[in-house]
């Protein structure tokens, strides 16, 4: 039984009821986190929770309990699962539908976690290039994701593993729901952390591996020509880890040495080796 933790009680997720007026229903009005466990520790949690207090500030919504309870909540709703992932989300609450909203509203926050497993050795993603037409808080990890799903089910449906977002014509920022690296002249290169990027934790987590190996890190903005002639590229999330790239669009990318070091390197962090 998956046990679910909402508004205040522990139940099962099938017993689970929000309001139809949920404003995180309606309106996307919320923020979320998805938290990796490894053999049963919640992975870089207090990071996690320190971006959703930046998301839920940046939409004027406090955390509806102190950092330290939600991070108790996240621990007792894995239910003793070692290999998971915690989805952990908080709305405005529910009220009869209006844009604008009252200050005492009670918000709604929901726990609950999934048993997942990592990503098969030697797999790696194709890519879909598409137009960037998301709003200009992507750094905000909110629950308005319709244009990310757009974009994702575009590449599915052109036999793609993942979405790569072009902001107008010009400028590669990252995957529909991933973060993406090329690697160029030894270095590797990434979107900085904007408005126009969400900065994943699993990036930050790469990023630290690749100075650590003495890899030079350019945070800068890079076009889809430097994309394809990169002599690699790849993806990182909570959920594919460091994610190697085999093709954009039609163009093939080659597997090289870097990747696959930061994908070593980060199954060592995560405990796997």
């Amino acid at each position: 039984m998956t046990e679910l933790y909402l508004n205040g009680e522990y139940l099962a997720i099938e017993a689970g009821k929000v309001s139809v007026e949920d404003r995180g229903f309606q309106f996307g009005d919320g923020g979320y986190e998805v938290v990796r466990v490894y053999r049963g520790e919640p992975f870089r949690l207090k990071e996690h929770l320190e971006r959703l207090r930046r998301t839920l500030a940046g939409i004027d919504l406090a955390l509806p309990e102190p950092a330290g309870g939600v991070e108790s909540i996240c621990r007792r709703v894995l239910g003793g699962l070692q290999e998971a992932t915690i989805y952990l989300q908080v709305t405005r609450g529910a009220a009869p539908r209006a844009h604008g909203w009252s200050d005492d509203l009670r918000p709604t926050i929901v726990a609950y976690a999934r048993a997942c497993s990592a990503p098969a050795p030697g797999s790696a993603y194709t890519l879909l290039t598409v137009p960037d037409d998301r709003w200009g808080r992507c750094h905000l990890k909110t629950t308005g994701l319709l244009a990310n799903v757009l974009a994702k089910q575009a590449a599915k449906k052109s036999g793609a593993d993942e979405a790569l977002f072009v902001r107008d014509g010009r400028i590669v920022t990252e995957g529909g729901s991933s973060n993406a690296f090329l690697v160029r002249d030894g270095a590797i290169v990434t979107h900085p952390p904007t408005n126009l990027i969400l900065d994943g934790i699993t990036r930050r987590a790469v990023i630290e591996l690749a100075k650590a190996r003495g890899i030079r890190v350019e945070e800068r903005p890079f076009t889809p020509a430097e994309a394809l002639e990169a002599s690699e590229f790849f993806m990182t999330s909570t959920t594919i880890e460091v994610m190697p790239v085999v093709r954009i669009d039609r163009r093939p990318i080659s597997l090289g040495p870097v990747a696959a070091q930061l994908r070593a390197d980060y199954a060592r962090l995560a405990g796997r080796d």
